[in-house]
């Protein structure tokens, strides 16, 4: 059964993805930017209701007091593809800062590139952060919010990893606040494998970083936040019934 639906659910998944990049290319390709970015909130939408109607997979949103009325910085753990979907749906028009190479499929780069996504070439160093703070300085002037994932890639729930600079770069030259996000999608949504555990995932908004903190100061309280609200997180969901396989 948990094979059936996991296939029915990725499945579904692809197919609902595929037809929003369609529907964005031949009907909003010349239209304004809020369309684009509205049809990227019922992707979102959409997705999320395939996880819990297909999926039996739950979202629960703590720290809601968290998400900040002006521009702010999301920086959250990544563990699943769950993670890339969800905070079209939570937050106010964000933008997402991702990897360079997904711009490597047209329709969904056109899409990106539209809506002011923020891709980032790791390999660049330092020509890569002066075009992240360009990008995210014409995001911020929008009054719209930034959500990075400061470890750069998905890791497994109970793991952790270095952070990328570009998270201290931004925090220092935009001066707004950074708020961590701590999640435990992968318990349920396994980032190496297809298959899909139903209960629910906790995404948790953690209280924002004060000003004005020192590159060693801010890389260690925003590591030591993200990885004990996680860890507490992961814990919570081993002892929910049924409980979920490890990864």
């Amino acid at each position: 059964m948990l094979a059936l639906r996991s296939f029915a659910l990725n499945s579904a998944f692809v197919v609902w993805t595929t037809l929003m990049a369609v529907v964005l290319a031949l009907l909003l390709g010349p239209t304004p930017v809020a369309w684009t970015i509205r049809a990227q909130e019922w992707w979102s939408a959409g997705g999320i209701w395939i996880f819990r109607v297909i999926g039996g997979i739950r979202m629960e949103v703590r720290g809601r007091e968290n998400i900040l009325p002006t521009p702010a910085i999301y920086a959250s753990k990544h563990q699943s593809v769950w993670d890339t979907v969800v905070f079209h749906d939570i937050l106010d028009k964000p933008a997402i800062v991702l990897k360079k190479e997904l711009l490597r499929f047209p329709l969904y780069a056109a899409h990106c590139r539209k809506a002011k996504m923020i891709p980032i070439d790791r390999s660049a160093r330092a020509s890569a952060l002066r075009t992240l703070l360009k990008a995210a300085r014409a995001v911020i002037d929008e009054g719209r919010p930034i959500q990075i994932f400061p470890e750069g890639t998905r890791l497994a729930p109970g793991t952790s990893g270095p952070l990328f600079p570009g998270t201290y770069a931004l925090y220092k030259q935009l001066k707004i606040p950074v708020v961590p996000v701590a999640l435990n999608s992968g318990v349920y949504w396994p980032r190496d494998s297809w298959r899909r555990f139903p209960g629910t995932i906790v995404i948790e908004f953690l209280p924002p970083l004060p000003a004005g903190l020192t590159r060693a100061e801010f890389t260690g309280r925003l590591k030591n936040d993200l990885n004990e609200a996680a860890e507490r997180l992961l814990a919570e969901a081993r002892q929910q019934p049924p409980a979920p396989v490890d990864n």
